[in-house]
């Protein structure tokens, strides 16, 4: 089974790390992800751009509304994501649990709802 690995931290925490501390993070990412990979478990994975850089978009009564920054303000912004296999929740949660920035933020762990979605698209076609 898939799973999203959700990673929420406070972004003004990156900003005042120094850059010997960044450099831990990421080391450990690095580290988390070239294990990921040798056993097979990483589908994909990547930071996101500050919530400056973020817009929501809704529609409501047919009109679309674009408004600047994520949905809700929040102490902790969604940061980046892993996308894993595990054969179960417990392995996700593991996974999870490796990910540097769980000392001082959160990383939330979403199976992927798996949907067909062939008898959706135009002519039939599928796209994965």
């Amino acid at each position: 089974m898939r799973y999203l690995l959700l990673i929420y931290a406070n972004e003004a925490d990156w900003d005042v790390a120094s850059q010997t501390e960044r450099d831990a993070i990421m080391r450990g990412h690095g580290r988390l992800e070239t294990d990921l990979r040798r056993t097979g478990q990483w589908e994909a994975c990547d930071g996101l751009q500050t919530v400056r850089n973020a817009s929501t978009v809704r529609t409501r009564s047919g009109r679309t509304i674009v408004t600047d920054g994520p949905y809700a303000e929040t102490k902790e912004q969604l940061g980046g994501f892993y996308l894993v296999e595990a054969p179960d929740l417990a392995a996700a949660t593991a996974i999870a649990a490796r990910i540097p920035t769980t000392a001082s933020g959160a990383v939330e762990v979403r199976p992927i709802q798996e949907i067909d979605m062939t008898p959706f698209y135009p002519d039939g076609e599928h796209l994965r």
